[in-house]
C-alpha cells in the first residue's frame, strides 16, 4: 500500500500500476537501473511517480533487447537511446545474416541427407566471414596470374572482382554453390588447371595486344559457334571450316586447340555456372558451342 503521507509507492504497489513482477522490479533495483528513492521505517523500498516512467522506460528498453549495461549507460545519460539503438540495429543485422544462413545450410543438410561430416565443413565454410571468404579468392587469384605480366587485364581485373560470396539473404541453392565453389578454389588440381588457362592466355598475348581482345574471342566463339550449330553444321563437315576461318583468321590451329582443351573441360564450366548462382543471375556455361569448335579442330588436327 502507498506508504502514509509520503505519496510513495511500495514494490507491491508499483508492480500493480505496471503490470510487472515484483520479483523483476526488485532485480531490476538490484542492478541499480531502478534505485528506490527512500525506504519504509521497516526498510522497505519506496518509488515515486518519475519511478513508474522509469520502470516504464526501463521495460521497453528491454523489450527491445537492450542489455542492463545498455540501460543503465541511457539513464545515466552517458549515451542516448538513438546511439544505442542504432548499434543494436548491426547487431541484429548480423544476428539475422547468421540465422540465414543458418536455416540455409539445414535446408541443404535435409535435402541432401548430407552426412555430419559434410554438414560439419558445409556450416564451416558458409560461416567463414566476408573478410575470409575474400581472401580465399584473392590467393586463387593471385596463384592464377602471378609473374604472366602479358595476361589480359581485363580478364585479371574481372577474376578479382568475382562476386563469389554469400549474399545477405542466402537460398540453399546458394550456400550449395559457395560450398562446391570453395572447395573448388582451394582443390590444388583445379588451382592447376586455371593456372594453366592464364599461362596460356598469357602467351598469346603480347605487350601491345589491346585489354579485353580474350574476351572478345570468347564472345565470338559462341556467336559463330551457336550459329553454326543451329544451322545443323557437323563439326567434321567441311561447311565448318568456313566457320573457323571466320573465328580463327590465319591462327595456328594446333596451338588454339591446345589452348581450348585446357579451358573447355566440365570443371571450369561449373565454376562459371557457381558464379552465377551466387550472383542470381545465371550464366549459361556455353558447353556446346565451345565443345563444337573443339570438336571442329580435333577433326582437322595434323591435316
Amino acid at each position: 500500500m502507498t506508504d502514509d503521507g509520503t505519496g510513495l509507492l511500495t514494490i507491491g504497489e508499483l508492480a500493480r500500476a505496471t503490470g510487472l513482477t515484483v520479483r523483476t522490479i526488485r532485480y531490476w533495483s538490484d542492478e541499480g537501473v531502478l534505485p528506490p528513492v527512500a525506504r519504509s521505517a521497516g526498510g522497505y523500498r519506496l518509488y515515486d511517480a518519475e519511478s513508474a516512467a522509469r520502470l516504464e522506460l526501463i521495460r521497453t528498453l528491454r523489450e527491445l533487447g537492450l542489455g542492463l549495461d545498455d540501460v543503465r549507460r541511457i539513464l545515466a545519460g552517458e549515451t542516448t537511446v538513438a546511439q544505442v539503438a542504432a548499434a543494436h540495429v548491426s547487431a541484429l543485422d548480423a544476428q539475422i545474416r547468421s540465422l540465414k544462413v543458418t536455416r540455409a545450410v539445414l535446408s541443404t543438410v535435409a535435402r541432401r541427407g548430407s552426412t555430419p561430416e559434410e554438414m560439419t565443413l558445409m556450416n564451416k565454410l558458409a560461416r567463414l566471414s566476408a573478410a575470409e571468404r575474400k581472401r580465399i579468392v584473392e590467393e586463387f587469384v593471385e596463384e592464377m596470374f602471378q609473374g604472366l605480366d602479358t595476361a589480359d587485364p581485363v580478364v585479371l581485373e574481372r577474376m578479382r572482382n568475382t562476386a563469389a560470396d554469400l549474399p545477405d539473404n542466402p537460398t540453399p541453392e546458394q550456400v550449395d554453390a559457395w560450398v562446391e565453389l570453395a572447395e573448388m578454389l582451394q582443390d590444388p588440381g583445379f588451382r592447376a588447371e586455371m593456372r594453366a588457362v592464364a599461362e596460356f592466355n598469357a602467351a598469346d598475348r603480347g605487350y601491345e595486344t589491346p585489354a579485353g581482345a580474350s574476351l572478345w574471342f570468347a564472345r565470338r566463339l559462341i556467336q559463330l559457334a551457336a550459329s553454326a550449330r543451329e544451322r545443323g553444321i557437323a563439326p567434321e563437315s567441311p561447311e565448318a571450316d568456313e566457320v573457323l576461318r571466320d573465328l580463327l583468321g590465319d591462327a595456328d590451329r594446333e596451338a588454339v586447340l591446345e589452348r581450348m582443351e585446357s579451358a573447355s573441360n566440365d570443371r571450369l564450366a561449373r565454376y562459371r555456372e557457381l558464379l552465377g548462382v551466387l550472383k542470381g543471375t545465371p550464366v549459361p556455361p556455353h558447353r556446346e558451342e565451345f565443345a563444337w569448335v573443339v570438336a571442329a579442330l580435333r577433326a582437322r588436327a595434323g591435316s
